[in-house]
């Protein structure tokens, strides 16, 4: 299975500037189908980023956030050619990780 995240990130001379989208339902459970239905909630609940075994980022989030989330954050103390860890993890207790490289 291909993974539901994408990242770009570059290291300069004193911050990482850190771009994420997620590929997600991110479902509230207060929306109906087409056949007048709730579509039950499906949502990220969790999101960490990690460089060097260390957590520089975690995110929380709930049944408000849209479909397919972009993150945007900076970090001190990255450089080229680091390891970046993403994982989330969502209300049904699925989850996916990558690792990218910093550019």
């Amino acid at each position: 299975m291909p993974s539901t995240i994408r990242v770009r990130a570059s290291a300069g001379a004193e911050q990482t500037d850190v771009q994420s989208l997620i590929q997600h339902p991110m479902d509230s459970g207060y929306v109906k189908d087409a056949k007048g239905e709730l579509i039950p909630a499906h949502y990220i609940e969790t999101v960490t980023f990690e460089h060097g075994g260390k957590v520089v980022f975690t995110a929380f989030w709930g049944p408000a956030v849209s479909k397919d989330p972009y993150l945007k954050f900076k970090f001190s103390g990255g450089k080229k050619g680091d390891d970046l860890k993403v994982t989330w993890t969502d209300n049904l207790g699925k989850t996916d990780s990558s690792v990218s490289k910093l550019g």
